[in-house]
């Protein structure tokens, strides 16, 4: 089965969430807050974003993440690559070499380059704002409670 991280998935999670209010700056917290994804991977996942340039890092005390494109022109496959690399079912990838034990005399050398094509290719279409679930989807805020104050029951 050809199956996609988690880590990908809540990558997915995170700039969607991002991308409801562009122009905010957005904090490792605050997104675990609100999506439900776990403060470490949040910052695990900001970290990883950053690095690839889907998302720009904001230093200082007022600092945080906001998405550096529009989610309409950032594409599932960037998403996927930033995270797992590239796009590939198997390791007879376009150029690759020492993938296989059998790759200077396989039959199928070259031919799987038109799978991974046309994965990548539909990958590519899919856009961020596509994948943007409904609008109440993401959990809302927990009100600030007084330390004293003790929770509900």
């Amino acid at each position: 089965m050809f199956r996609l991280n988690r880590l990908t998935d809540y990558a997915v999670v995170v700039m969607s969430r991002m991308s409801r209010a562009p122009d905010e700056l957005y904090t490792a917290p605050h997104i675990a807050q609100e999506t439900g994804v776990p403060l470490p991977t949040v910052a695990k996942l900001l970290n990883a974003l950053s690095h690839s340039r889907l998302i720009a890092s904001h230093r200082g005390a007022a600092g945080g993440y906001t998405l550096n494109r529009p989610a309409e022109t950032i594409s599932v496959a960037e998403i996927i690559q930033a995270l797992e690399g590239p796009i590939a079912l198997t390791a007879c990838v376009d150029g690759a070499s020492g993938g296989c034990d059998v790759e200077s005399f396989c039959p199928m050398r070259g031919n799987w380059d038109k799978v991974n094509k046309a994965i990548h290719e539909a990958l590519s279409g899919v856009s961020l704002a596509d994948m943007m679930p409904g609008p109440d989807c993401f959990m809302p805020p927990a009100p600030p409670r007084h330390p004293a104050q003790k929770p509900a029951v």
